[in-house]
């Protein structure tokens, strides 16, 4: 028989661990002294503990481990126990995939520029949300020519929004989009001034409610000063998204954190874009 400490040399294991596995009955030893408290082990006991140190190489947990070792679960039940483990290991792997992308377009970022951007982009799950909105055309998606038609928009939604007594539930959240039924030279853009109310809200006098969908997949950035400098947060947007191996899958969204009338350098955006993987 062997020692404790011998068995556990044995299986490259810790002691430890070995006490812990005779604690909830896993492996249990062959003798234990009752004088002294030693546990020891058997040869032919090496094999069960192989089987649990395999098993456990997988991700099982303990407690199914020890059903599969004392025969408590089926075939079907064990191929479906690893097929949520390799599902799990997959999921795992994709995103540890992304984290190495990421990796290397910092790393690139540093050799190319000799710094980091202290910009970051994030990427994150959107909720749904119920807005009410106005909208109407700009001729681009140039800033002057998005700035004279959103600011009166918004001016426009308060002015409603105080009529009808509704309150907004969250930030406002402006959205583009392209609007080729307008003519002209196909740049024309349908501009979207929304604010997030409360879920249950069914009417909001001469506003439009609709529901903004999910976001699985969005690249964000926190976008600081007046928005005629968007630009600048925006081509670091699209730099994460291509070095990042992601594509656009939907049109920008520009949450309002922060609003100074006074001063648009104390303005705070959040811009959020669908992406998925190119």
């Amino acid at each position: 028989m062997f020692s404790i400490g011998d068995f556990a040399a044995l299986g490259r294991v810790s002691v430890r661990m070995l006490r812990h596995y005779d604690a909830i009955g896993l492996l249990t030893p062959a003798k234990t002294d009752p004088a002294t408290g030693y546990r020891y082990y058997q040869a032919d006991q090496l094999r069960r503990l192989n089987r649990i140190i395999a098993l456990k190489d997988l991700g099982l947990t303990l407690e199914k481990v020890a059903a599969i070792l004392d025969d408590k679960v089926g075939v079907e039940q064990l191929h479906g126990m690893l097929r949520l483990r390799r599902a799990q290991l997959e999921v795992q792997l994709s995103a540890d995939t992304a984290r190495v992308i990421s990796i290397e377009a910092r790393l690139r970022m540093i050799e190319e520029e000799g710094y980091m951007s202290t910009e970051d982009v994030v990427l994150k799950q959107i909720a749904p949300a119920r807005v009410a909105e106005l909208s109407a055309l700009a001729a681009s998606y140039d800033a002057e020519d998005i700035g004279p038609v959103i600011g009166p928009l918004y001016n426009e939604m308060w002015r409603r929004l105080g009529v009808t007594g509704v309150r907004p539930s969250g930030a406002p959240i402006a959205y583009y989009e392209p609007d080729p039924g307008a003519g002209g030279d196909g740049q024309a853009v349908r501009v979207h001034a929304a604010v997030e109310v409360a879920s249950d809200t069914s009417a909001a006098h001469g506003l439009d409610l609709l529901d903004l969908p999910r976001i699985e997949s969005a690249a964000t950035i926190v976008h600081r000063g007046p928005m005629d400098e968007a630009f600048r947060s925006m081509q670091i947007l699209a730099r994460w998204i291509d070095d990042n191996g992601y594509k656009p899958a939907g049109y920008a969204r520009e949450v309002c954190l922060q609003f100074d009338p006074q001063n648009p350098a104390n303005w705070v955006h959040e811009f959020q874009l669908e992406v998925t993987r190119a």
